[in-house]
Order: structure tokens, then C-alpha cells, then sequence
């Protein structure tokens, strides 16, 4: 594929492969190949994951005998700026705006990026915006009118506030016809938006083929009796739970967790789950 237009020629490197990881010529995961091209004149190592740090700087020390090296990224706490398709993430995903307004304790997006902020609207079809629904009501409708002339179903991977759902947003993503709408039931205060987000959305036809909730899992002091209820609540309000594991900044898992949470991330699991167990709130 050809290469991303940069100033200078620039490379970028990814500790790990994800989905989202950029496929071009100048996109690199891991180590150096044996083939690089000489005429690269900066390397940028990019890290999402914390965990993923040190191998960063053990990827430093590799890459820097081609061409000097930068480590950036959401793990280093490095404030996101423009967002340039293509660069760090695959094109088709797409970043709108930055920041939350919300200052919940797991998550990093407030301290690293501060308060929303809308960026120039791009191209694409998977919104991985932090909070896209606290942008301006014009932001809004611009991604909206983006989205409606993509080839492809959208796809909602940031995250929708359920508590700031209005219904002049449901009847926008009824236009639409996304492919996957994701919410969150992270803290007990996300339960009662969460029911009344759910209640509004099926009242416009849509179910939890379409509709998904990250579920925070395996935090301090968390148990799987009380992750366990708050996954079959996630079912009860319309939406398909996806169990999001806790992982401290060395990324550290409880076995016994992981296990439990590979039983609540798979939608045939969760439905088989599901018609085979009764569940009292």
C-alpha cells in the first residue's frame, strides 16, 4: 500500500497489532525488518496501553540505529492534537473530538486530554471519539451528515454517554442505521441512564443486535456476584454486555478474572448464557 503523506518521511511503530493498527508501507509493528526503507527521517513509537511501555523503550533501542525516535501516544500522557486519518489508527476509524468533561477515577481521557474539544470533521465510519455525544449540537449534526454518505454501517466504538442521550439523537442514528452503538456501565451511577437510554432506543426499533455496553470488571474491591449483576442488568436495559477487564498501569490481570470475563465478551456465549439461566435482580 502506499505510504502516508508526512512532513519528512516518517515511520511509525506499534508495540502490538489491534485492529486498528495502520496496514501502509510505513507502518511498522515490533522489531525492525530486515527491509526498511534508508530514506526514513523520523520514527515515531506509538503506545495506547501503559503496559506497553517498556517495550517501547526496548523498541527505541532497536529503531534508533535508522533514524531518530520518538515515543508518543495515549500511554505516555501525551495530549492528542489534530487527527490525521491514516497516521496512527486505520483509515475508516475516525476521532472527531477530544477530551471529557466527566472526570471518572479508571479512566485517563480527562487527565491527558482535558475537557471536550471539538476537532475538524474527517472521513470515516468507526467514531472512537471519548464522549462524542458532549460536543455542540453542530458538531453533532456535521458527524451525523459525514456518516450518512459513508459506504459502510457506522460504528459508535468510542462510547455513548447513556445520561446525555436525547431523543433528537435517536432519531438520527435511526437515519443511520449503525451497525453497533456502544454504552457503558462502569460506576452504579451509569444503571439508571442506562435503563432509560435502553427504554428510548427500543422504543425506536432497536435491539441488542445493535446495542452494546462496555462493563467495567475486576476492580478493587469488586466481586463476581456483583459483576455478574450488573452484566445481567446491562441484558435487562436492551443492551449486549461486553465485560471490559480491569488492568492496572502494568497491566496486570487476575487469571480467575480473565476467565470470567471471556464468558462475557462473546454475544453467542452471553445469549447461550442467557436462555440458560434464571437471573433475580
Amino acid at each position: 500500500m502506499a505510504a502516508i503523506e508526512t512532513d519528512g518521511i516518517e515511520a511509525r511503530v506499534f508495540p502490538r497489532r489491534t485492529a486498528a493498527t495502520p496496514i501502509d508501507s510505513l507502518s511498522y509493528v515490533g522489531d525492525p525488518p530486515l527491509l526498511f526503507p534508508p530514506e526514513v527521517d523520523k520514527i515515531n513509537i506509538s503506545v495506547t496501553f501503559s503496559w506497553d511501555l517498556k517495550e517501547a523503550e526496548r523498541l527505541e533501542k532497536q529503531w534508533r540505529i535508522i533514524a531518530p525516535v520518538e515515543i508518543g501516544g495515549p500511554a505516555t500522557g501525551m495530549k492528542g492534537e489534530e487527527f490525521i486519518p491514516g497516521k496512527y489508527i486505520q483509515k475508516g476509524y475516525v476521532i472527531t473530538s477530544r477530551g471529557c468533561n466527566n472526570k471518572c477515577w479508571f479512566c485517563s481521557v480527562w487527565k491527558r486530554d482535558g475537557v471536550i474539544r471539538e476537532l475538524p470533521i474527517t472521513e470515516g465510519y468507526n467514531i472512537l471519539d471519548d464522549n462524542l455525544l458532549q460536543t455542540s449540537n453542530n458538531h453533532l449534526k456535521a458527524v451525523f451528515k459525514m456518516l450518512q454518505k459513508q459506504k459502510k454501517q457506522p460504528i459508535f466504538t468510542g462510547g455513548l454517554e447513556a445520561a446525555i442521550l436525547k431523543e433528537w439523537h435517536v432519531k438520527e442514528f435511526v437515519k443511520l442505521n449503525p451497525k453497533h452503538m456502544f454504552f457503558a456501565y462502569d460506576t452504579p451511577d451509569d444503571k439508571e441512564p442506562l435503563f432509560t437510554a435502553g427504554k428510548l432506543l427500543q422504543n425506536y426499533g432497536f435491539t441488542n443486535e445493535k446495542l452494546r455496553a462496555y462493563v467495567l470488571i475486576g476492580y478493587p474491591k469488586d466481586t463476581f456476584e456483583h459483576a455478574e449483576k450488573r452484566l445481567y442488568e446491562t441484558l435487562e436495559a436492551g443492551f449486549m454486555p461486553m465485560a471490559m477487564l480491569y488492568r492496572d498501569k502494568e497491566g496486570d490481570r487476575d487469571h480467575k478474572w480473565m476467565q470470567f470475563q471471556r464468558e462475557w465478551v462473546r454475544p453467542a456465549i452471553i445469549k447461550a448464557k442467557q436462555r440458560g439461566t434464571k437471573w433475580k435482580q
